[in-house]
């Protein structure tokens, strides 16, 4: 009762800037999310989950319940989207296979390892994005993949994402949603390379071979850029131009993770510019702490810019929204709500502004106007909104879902 009051009074000011909170929250809702199951196992996956993690990957801290298994991921992922509102996916890598005990490397790959994967995504009603895993392999262990100079690695890597591109494919056909998959690679050189060419074409290569015939209509393909990674830290062989490039080259979708640039640099202001020249782009939000450590996303200003940057543009339909962040100091299921809902609280703070208006004052030089009333449409009763969209989503409302997660990690995470 008292959302709703709330809301009320909410929903009175915002009409009075012209503002229809009810559009808004139907709005929101038709928005997915997709979420990475590797926040639940920190990156781990069932290829080998013991094995190392290589290729500048690393998680910190060693929380207590970590899903060592697919039916613990799963569902680990079930409870943690029981507190979060709106539509979402799930972004799988493909060292989450279901191998079902046996060995299967990853050039051997099928869709056959994922059906349990569909079946349990039909079951609970979200739909499934994809990334080829190219890092934590004996055959990346020098540091290069796509790129390589030995031409069994690089072909061995080819092989990989093709059958990853394939497996996407299944995932639309079979889900009837538009799967979205990120090719990220590791590659570059600790210190200052002579020949830095020479990788990027083959790299150049290796995309011509793994795209060739690709299907949009089941499966948008994405390639990620990097500054630089750890043990690559002077040359990293996919750069944002060499990604940008390729992408607008090809018609394929760029990626722009918040943790891969120059800490001033921001994603909220590349989005508009990839815009230009390609038809999507793929984000993968973060908190960059120092660099690329992905942090749990928090409802901070450059996570409001990116949601504004989305909804003032009306992009929703050609900017796909992944997470990407792995904190293993804390619940790991509270890591996936406080992200998922902190972006989606973005989403629904960015509806509420007058964007029009604030257009308008803009084109009129009128920048006094905009400016002002840019800070104060910062202290309307946005929360008022968000509580009551949690409310008819039938999630809990502000920190209700708190002491659910906790009484989990004590009856199940505690156990394992």
């Amino acid at each position: 009762m008292k959302t709703l009051k709330a809301y009320e009074l909410a929903k009175e000011l915002y009409a009075s800037i012209g503002v229809d909170t009810d559009k808004v929250i139907e709005r929101v809702k038709t928005i997915p999310v997709s979420m990475h199951c590797w926040q639940g196992d920190d990156v781990r996956g069932f290829e080998n989950p013991d094995g190392d993690l290589t290729g500048g990957i690393q998680t910190t801290g060693n929380y207590p319940g970590r899903a060592t298994t697919i039916d613990e991921l799963r569902a680990d992922f079930e409870k943690a989207i029981s507190f979060i509102p709106g539509k979402k996916k799930m972004s799988l890598h493909a060292i989450y296979l279901d191998n079902q005990g046996k060995k299967v490397d990853r050039d051997e790959i099928e869709p056959k390892h994922f059906e349990s994967w569909v079946d349990w995504a039909k079951k609970i009603g979200v739909g499934l994005d994809f990334n080829p895993t190219c890092f934590s392999h004996p055959m990346s262990s020098t540091g290069f993949t796509l790129s390589s100079a030995d031409e069994n690695v690089r072909q061995f890597w080819i092989e990989h994402c093709k059958r990853s591109r394939v497996i996407a494919e299944y995932f639309g056909r079979e889900l009837g949603e538009t799967s979205c998959t990120n090719y990220w690679i590791p590659d570059g050189f600790k210190d200052i390379p002579v020949d830095r060419y020479s990788y990027r074409a083959r790299l150049v290569d290796s995309y011509d071979k793994i795209f060739a015939g690709q299907d949009k209509k089941l499966n948008l393909n994405a390639i990620e850029s990097k500054v630089f990674g750890i043990g690559a830290e002077s040359c990293t062989i996919g750069s944002l131009e060499m990604c940008l490039g390729y992408a607008v080259k090809n018609n394929l979708m760029l990626t722009l993770d918040t943790g891969h640039f120059h800490p001033t640099e921001v994603v909220s202001d590349k989005i508009s510019s990839a815009l230009c020249y390609l038809d999507d782009v793929m984000l993968h939000v973060s908190r960059p702490v120092r660099w690329d450590s992905d942090h749990v996303v928090i409802f901070d200003d450059e996570l409001k810019y990116i949601a504004q940057e989305i909804i003032r543009g009306n992009f929703e339909k050609r900017v796909h929204i992944g997470l990407d962040f792995f904190d293993a100091s804390i619940n790991r299921i509270a890591a996936w709500v406080i992200g998922t809902r902190n972006m989606q609280k973005a989403l629904v703070y960015a509806m509420l502004e007058p964007t029009e208006k604030l257009r308008q004052y803009e084109l009129e030089g009128d920048y006094t106007s905009r400016l002002a009333l840019l800070e104060e449409y910062k202290t309307y009763p946005f929360a008022a909104v968000w509580d009551y969209y949690c409310e008819t989503e039938n999630v809990p409302v502000r920190d209700e879902w708190l002491p659910e997660v906790k009484k989990y990690e004590h009856d199940v995470l505690l156990s394992r």
